[in-house]
């Protein structure tokens, strides 16, 4: 099993920094504003052929008693009784703080072993530099530099030191040490981001999935900072399901670290497999949540819309609800809509099984035969309308691509479709093929004419085989 290396410390120390640079990402926000990380955050990391998980934390103040602060604390706390080993990471150019001396005397009680991380030593002398913080009790000091990647080699080979070999197995045989997969566990994981406006409920929705207080759930707007990754396993099937900050529109994202969130969310939706947009029933459904589910649209994620905090509605106001959907998401006629209570627990099942759905819809394989074939019959119902002297000819189809299904048709003048007539056709196949949940794409490639009068022509080739050329004089 691989040990579980959690970074502690106060705010703005380089504990995300040190984060990216083991687990060789850029995973985690980092900028020079303190408090950016608030949630834990996983990672994997390896030292050679010596896997590890890597956890980062928010700032760290073990008396905080209310406020994002203590919310922030109870996630440290979490991750230190999850730990296998603590990297207490703290400033070298700062020295020892009132803080640094509360979070030693928390970790002097904790289980795990800690080792004290000096950053910020590059350019110093590295004697000077961990000098006052043997103070803190907690064995020698490493002085490192996570922006440069000074010392972080020797801190982890030291840290791993205490623990087994991974690949021995109790029998004292080795297993394989092979590449893993991006789950870590030999098999790949579908990614499920959980998107919205602030406040809608989606950290909640995270907790409630997950059966625990994994992300922080806080009564205002902006708590998420990061994009927060949790491998989740739900009736033997395995997920990732990636928490998001609140989107927002521009006018209003004011501070630098709400800017760093915004592209995070944007970063993770596109890398997703499937995107579930929250909405919340007790606000009027906006621009901004149409502005994001046709942002996902234009990614081409698959998508579930989940309505958040419908339990305790009455009638009218779900139906004035539905009807507000029907004007401003009518461009999402192929999602599928829930009606759900987060804080509940009310109505998730469902969600989970529309994401299953949208996911195989978007990673169908579609033969060329029967696509050519639905095309045909799409034709002889209704075909193309005429655009001047032409009818644009469609001949046959085939599959371009997936996650979205893009489905490539061939033929002549299709440069002449009307976009009336390229909606009926994705109606048509996604009928057909039952590709609820995902957005579908067609292309259209105009065979060449090769006798357009544009062209230069190409006399001998239009020569039939065994002619004689009227040009070349007989003997």
């Amino acid at each position: 099993m691989k040990p579980t290396i959690v970074i502690v410390g106060r705010p703005n120390v380089g504990k995300s920094t040190l984060f990216n640079r083991l687990t060789r990402t850029r995973d985690a926000l980092v900028a020079d504003i303190p408090g950016l990380t608030r949630d834990r955050h996983y990672g994997r990391g390896r030292l050679g052929d010596r896997p590890y998980l890597v956890v980062d934390t928010g700032g760290f103040e073990p008396l905080a008693k209310d406020g994002i602060m203590h919310e922030m604390a109870r996630q440290t706390e979490q991750a230190i009784a999850e730990a296998d080993a603590i990297v207490f990471v703290v400033d070298g150019r700062a020295g020892v703080t009132a803080l640094d001396r509360e979070i030693a005397n928390k970790l002097r009680r904790a289980r795990p072993p800690v080792t004290v991380a000096v950053n910020k030593s590059e350019g110093m002398n590295r004697g000077v530099a961990v000098a006052d913080f043997h103070e803190l009790g907690l064995g020698d000091p490493y002085a490192i530099s996570a922006t440069h990647g000074e010392g972080v080699r020797g801190l982890i080979d030291d840290v791993l030191e205490a623990f087994p070999w991974p690949g021995e197995g109790e029998d004292g045989e080795t297993r394989e040490r092979g590449n893993e997969s991006e789950s870590g566990d030999g098999e790949s994981r579908l990614r499920v981001a959980i998107a919205g406006r602030p406040n809608v409920g989606k950290s909640t929705m995270i907790n409630a999935l997950l059966g625990e207080d994994r992300v922080i759930v806080f009564d205002r707007p902006g708590t998420t900072r990061d994009s927060i990754f949790v491998d989740f396993d739900r009736n033997g099937k395995k997920y990732t399901l990636i928490d998001t900050a609140g989107l927002r529109r521009k006018g209003r994202v004011f501070e630098t670290a709400e800017k760093f969130s915004v592209v995070k969310t944007l970063q993770s939706i596109e890398e997703a497999n499937v995107a579930v947009l929250v909405l919340d029933a007790r606000q009027d459904i906006s621009e901004q949540d149409a502005h994001i589910a046709g942002f996902v649209v234009e990614s081409g994620r698959a998508l579930v819309v989940a309505v958040n905090k419908w339990d305790g509605l009455d009638a009218y106001r779900r139906g004035q609800i539905k009807e507000a959907l029907e004007v401003r998401m009518k461009f999402l006629d192929f999602a599928k809509f829930h009606y759900v209570s987060a804080l509940a627990g009310q109505g998730l099942e469902a969600v989970f099984r529309s994401v299953d759905a949208a996911y195989r819809a978007a990673t169908i394989d579609l033969s060329t035969s029967r696509l050519t074939r639905v095309l045909i019959d799409a034709v002889a119902r209704q075909a193309p309308p005429r655009s001047g002297p032409f009818r644009p000819k469609l001949r046959y189809a085939h599959q371009g691509g997936r996650n979205p299904p893009l489905i490539v048709i061939h033929g002549n003048a299709l440069d002449k479709v009307q976009d009336s007539y390229r909606r009926y056709l994705e109606n048509v196949c996604r009928e057909v093929f039952k590709l609820q949940g995902t957005p579908l794409r067609i292309q259209f490639n105009v065979t060449e004419n090769p006798y357009a009068p544009d062209k230069p022509v190409d006399r001998a080739k239009r020569r039939k085989p065994g002619t004689s050329n009227p040009g070349k004089k007989r003997p």
